[in-house]
């Protein structure tokens, strides 16, 4: 059914409102609900840490297995990002079959990660952590919190497909609030179940998990309610539904990319501490300080890239939606003001990251070797952001546009080919305060990889769009 004869699926605002205003009321919500999922990240740390201070092994097991939830968040939202695409492009097109094949066909494949996520947990927990570790406690730690988040991990899978879907159809309000009260719920159990306050057991590390899956599976019921009842141009019937192979494969070759640009994140960060911990060789303690900076720096610049993320999400959408409605105006409209938005959220970080170095290390009880480490760190690190806000922007048009192997290349490019090495060959200067550099260094290439690639896009799949008479123009 290539016309649309319902109300239901009628142009909505992504086709006709100001792009502007379009995409700040979109990415707003969405910025603003991953802030809340950075401070939980912050928060959730801290508890355990405070754990820690008893039984260091407490920590150090939640540290080993970011890698396996890595993995199913870039899972979940590889399919989410595959749907989004599609789905936003259909409503675009008005092609209500492939708005209904799209979220159907995306809410089975979430379902067979999450099996395969299942299965994962009760086969490989432990031998994920025996090969990271010999300490009996910390395996023993790893495995309870790993099988919980994976056994129990219809959670975040179906949080994040439910809100792909009505983030597709522009209403990332919801979103904000299932995505918002998951983190606030995981917040308040987490002390309770921890250390076992108002009668609870003491459950330690696994209370951390289970707060963690209780909180994913609130968001998650959520999510499925608003678009049961919020979200009219999805349809989620499941009477005389097939898996389609073909709109399966289409959804794939969009969000595989993505699942593995997330891998790539957990890759580079494991061997970036390894380069750190060649100073350890030249000074004890300075690998150990350098890695401790690292992982601060991981924490707090997720409060700068998470609000441009939101901005990602949001221009993705309007951008599939727009290629499907055939109006290149608005596509490079979203393009402009995306990358804007961006980069005045990275410049924001760049100032308070290079003003106030010590201030920020100070939410980490950091000493003076640690200041003396972090300070000029940060300052380098935060160098990238001139350029990331940028890249980020986009990758979501990528993504939009049907091209996600574009933002898995430029990513691949940064992480792997650039970052790493250039960590490497830095740190043969013997100086660890050179090390940081890597990254600023990486970005430089990215943003030129970007620009490329977008200019590619245009001339291939949005300057066709136009009229003869708009192209004169």
């Amino acid at each position: 059914m290539r016309n649309m004869t319902t109300s239901a699926l009628k142009e909505n605002k992504m086709g006709t409102m100001p792009i502007g205003k379009l995409l700040l009321r979109m990415a707003f919500p969405m910025a603003l609900s991953m802030l809340v999922q950075a401070l939980y990240n912050v928060v959730d740390s801290a508890f355990v840490a405070k754990l820690s201070d008893v039984d260091q092994n407490a920590l150090n097991a939640v540290s080993l297995v970011f890698p396996v939830q890595n993995i199913m968040i870039g899972l979940a939202m590889g399919i989410g990002v595959g749907v989004n695409a599609l789905l936003s492009r259909g409503l675009g097109q008005g092609d209500a079959d492939t708005v209904r094949k799209s979220a159907l066909n995306g809410v089975f494949l979430t379902a067979i990660a999450m099996l395969l996520t299942v299965a994962f947990g009760i086969f490989f927990a432990e031998p994920f952590m025996r090969s990271q570790t010999a300490n009996e406690t910390v395996i023993a730690y790893g495995v309870s919190y790993i099988r919980i988040i994976t056994i129990v991990s219809f959670g975040i899978f179906g949080e994040t497909i439910f809100e792909k879907l009505l983030q597709s159809t522009g209403r990332t309000f919801y979103t904000f609030i299932t995505q918002g009260t998951g983190a606030v719920i995981n917040i308040i159990l987490d002390p309770i179940l921890i250390f076992g306050l108002w009668g609870m057991p003491r459950m330690e590390v696994a209370g951390a998990a289970v707060a963690t899956v209780i909180g994913q599976i609130v968001a998650c019921i959520l999510a499925l309610l608003f678009n049961r009842f919020k979200n009219p141009e999805v349809s989620l019937r499941l009477r005389g539904f097939r898996p389609n192979f073909r709109m399966i494969g289409r959804i794939l070759a969009i969000g595989i990319p993505s699942t593995i640009m997330v891998a790539i994140t957990s890759v580079t960060y494991y061997f970036f501490v390894r380069v750190l911990m060649r100073f350890e060789a030249l000074r004890v303690g300075l690998g150990e300080v350098g890695t401790a900076v690292y992982g601060a720096y991981s924490k707090l610049q997720s409060f700068i890239f998470m609000p441009v993320f939101g901005i990602n999400n949001a221009s993705l959408a309007i951008a599939a939606y727009n290629y499907g409605a055939r109006k290149p105006a608005r596509i490079k409209k979203t393009v402009k003001c995306a990358a804007i938005g961006a980069t005045a959220l990275m410049l924001i970080g760049l100032l308070l990251f290079q003003c106030f170095p010590a201030v920020l290390l100070g939410f980490f009880n950091a000493d003076a070797q640690m200041l003396s480490v972090g300070a000029p760190a940060l300052r380098a690190l935060s160098l990238a952001f001139l350029f990331a806000g940028v890249c980020i922007s986009f990758g979501g048009i990528f993504q939009a546009l049907g091209n996600s192997v574009f933002s898995m290349l430029v990513s691949i490019s940064r992480q792997i080919i650039v970052l790493l090495p250039a960590a490497y060959l830095l740190s043969l200067s013997g100086s660890i305060n050179a090390v940081w550099y890597a990254y600023p260094i990486s970005e430089i290439i990215s943003v030129l990889a970007s620009a490329w690639f977008l200019s590619i896009l245009y001339r291939k799949r949005i300057q066709p769009l136009y009229s003869p008479a708009e192209a004169e123009n």
